[in-house]
């Protein structure tokens, strides 16, 4: 019997993954339909690069929805009501050796984006920080090296 993957996300995650799915079906998906008519209406479909192109835009909409789909149906939905400990959703700052402080939002994999602060919590900084406390110092490994930070407040 297949294994059935869990998808951990907060439930702002869900919320972001709903909302996208249900722009590419409401929005994206009929446009898509209405450039495929407008370039069959163009003639020979064999050297019609508008055609092509909506093809394959399709073809990325409708995989993008499928994993979506998936994603949310096997979605497990955790809620960080225990802001002693580091868990999923939980905003933490950290505090480097060199004093430098910074902010991580700790999130499902299919929520963590760099850019925002929010990291996995299968990255080695998400797996060093889960279930530990305010004032806790853990050590980091990562692929360039063990370092160690020191939690300075959690959210």
């Amino acid at each position: 019997m297949k294994k059935e993957n869990k998808f951990i996300m907060t439930a702002e995650g869900f919320l972001q993954a709903e909302n996208e799915l249900n722009e590419l079906k409401a929005v994206r998906r009929p446009q898509i339909i209405k450039a495929l008519q407008e370039a069959r209406a163009l003639g020979d479909l064999s050297e019609n690069a508008d055609y092509d192109a909506a093809r394959n835009e399709q073809a990325m909409i409708e995989a993008k929805i499928t994993e979506l789909e998936y994603k949310l149906e096997h979605a497990e939905i955790i809620d960080n009501k225990n802001s002693s400990e580091v868990n999923l959703g939980a905003t933490v700052t950290i505090s480097y050796d060199d004093g430098e402080e910074e902010e991580y939002k700790l999130v499902g994999s299919m929520e963590a984006d760099p850019f925002e602060n929010k990291i996995s919590n299968e990255s080695p900084l998400g797996i060093a920080l889960l279930n530990h406390k305010v004032g806790d110092t853990v050590k980091v490994d990562s692929p360039n090296g063990g370092y160690n930070i020191k939690i300075v407040s959690i959210a």
